[in-house]
């Protein structure tokens, strides 16, 4: 299979750590699975990647497996409790109490506290083998047989729970797993999507009753939920979409050199909006009176209050490099990204 590069924003390197096993310098060194997240005082100011809410509660997820919580709009930061070490790129609650994580190395972590500790629930090795399993004697199974050894340092790169039990997770190469209970198991979907390039899948999203994927070359897939499995959409965009926000009535996907594209119609039709931004566009998120922000690499927050149609830059004395941002209310947002947490107004 031909490599294709993942960007760097969800490029985050992995950590190892070492140990002296002799006296002659032979070293023993720890998987960061196994490893549990260190302590660090730094962690709300290092390297973020995802963020969510959890209830009332800011969740964010970044580098090392550091995973920090505030319960106070940003305020003051606490690191929460975190089995393993790999990097951590998204996060979602789909209940105040209970939340799912995804990284490097295939980890799926689980929190029933609101995000306060963490357990561990799949990882790539895990992933690897069930592949192999499942898709023994089938079309698929060469490709998979070839490529396990690799899979189980892939990342994972979104997360999304419709309710407590049921979601989906997707990665890298085209990686797709479903769990409807709770993430104690999980299913390959791996030959339930229309991907034969096996692009990598950057988002998932549930917008209204639909659940759509974004991945490279200006490919976006719906679940098709009678068929089930993901069918492609055609849009006007040849790059990468990093994500999808909206509502059933305008869906908006964004991504590379500050392209964005509307649909009205659940996607059957795309509308260029023109955004003025000239880096990546990472990260969405809707607040309380359904205004859309998008936010960039580059810092720029981009505020629609037509559903999409078209967007209005927030004038920052001192922006920030962005990789996710969610809505605190009508007219806040938390950010996410190299320098670690930041609440924003966009008024």
């Amino acid at each position: 299979m031909k490599t294709k590069k993942i960007p760097a924003i969800v490029m985050a390197a992995m950590l190892l750590t070492a140990s002296m096993a002799t006296a002659v310098a032979s070293a023993t060194f720890r998987d960061v699975l196994e490893l549990p997240s260190a302590a660090s005082r730094y962690a709300a100011t290092s390297l973020l990647i995802g963020v969510a809410m959890a209830g009332m509660r800011i969740v964010g997820v970044g580098q090392h497996g550091h995973i920090v919580y505030s319960d106070d709009q940003g305020k003051k930061w606490l690191q929460a409790s975190v089995p393993v070490s790999s990097d951590l790129v998204a996060v979602q609650f789909p209940t105040p109490q209970k939340g799912w994580a995804v990284g490097h190395d295939g980890v799926v972590l689980h929190s029933s506290d609101g995000g306060a500790t963490w357990v561990k629930q799949f990882d790539g090795r895990v992933a690897a083998r069930l592949m192999e399993s499942v898709y023994a004697g089938s079309a698929a199974a060469d490709e998979i047989q070839k490529n396990s050894s690799q899979e189980a340092d892939k990342p994972f790169m979104d997360v999304c729970f419709e309710n407590e039990t049921t979601g989906f997770i997707v990665g890298a190469f085209s990686l797709i797993f479903r769990t409807t209970d709770g993430g104690k198991n999980w299913s390959p979907w791996y030959d339930r999507i229309d991907n034969p390039r096996r692009f990598h899948l950057y988002a998932i999203r549930s917008i209204g009753q639909d659940i759509y994927i974004t991945a490279e070359q200006g490919t976006v897939f719906k679940l098709d939920r009678q068929a089930g499995r993901f069918t492609a959409i055609k849009t006007p965009y040849a790059g990468s979409y990093f994500g999808i926000t909206g509502t059933s009535g305008a869906l908006v996907a964004f991504g590379m050199r500050g392209n964005a594209y509307r649909s009205r119609d659940n996607g059957s039709n795309w509308q260029k909006v023109e955004t003025g931004v000239p880096v990546g566009l990472v990260g969405a998120t809707m607040t309380g009176e359904g205004k859309l922000v998008l936010v960039s690499q580059g810092g720029h927050i981009l505020v629609s209050s037509d559903n999409g149609a078209s967007f209005v830059p927030i004038k920052m004395d001192h922006p920030v490099p962005a990789a996710a941002v969610v809505a605190l209310g009508t007219e806040t947002v938390a950010m996410v990204g190299p320098l670690g947490a930041k609440v924003q107004s966009i008024k």
